[in-house]
């Protein structure tokens, strides 16, 4: 019997870095075997890779019923190594079962 506090020490979300991406492909449909849906994030020069992430699962497994959800898009503000804050921008995608 699964409680509210073992779904939620489930992973559902995927952060997205320098990997290939065909890694992060494959996390996010694991997860999705097992939740309803997953979050891939996303900042900086991450973002083309998590658009890329979530389009190859939704038009490569159209058959078993994923597809794309809310879309946020923002920014956050860093600090640079040079101590300057400097504004970086973010996305988030939600991939879910139909």
């Amino acid at each position: 019997m699964t409680t509210e506090q073992d779904v939620s020490e489930k992973r559902d979300t995927i952060f997205i870095g320098k990997k290939p991406i065909m890694a992060y492909v494959t996390s996010t449909l694991i997860q999705l075997a097992n939740l309803p849906s997953v979050r891939i994030k996303a900042r900086g020069m991450s973002i083309g890779r998590a658009v890329d992430v979530a389009q190859i699962i939704s038009r490569k497994t159209e058959n078993v019923g994923y597809t794309i959800g809310q879309i946020q898009i923002g920014s956050e503000a860093l600090e640079s190594q040079d101590g300057r804050t400097r504004n970086v921008s973010t996305i988030e995608i939600e991939v879910k079962r139909t």
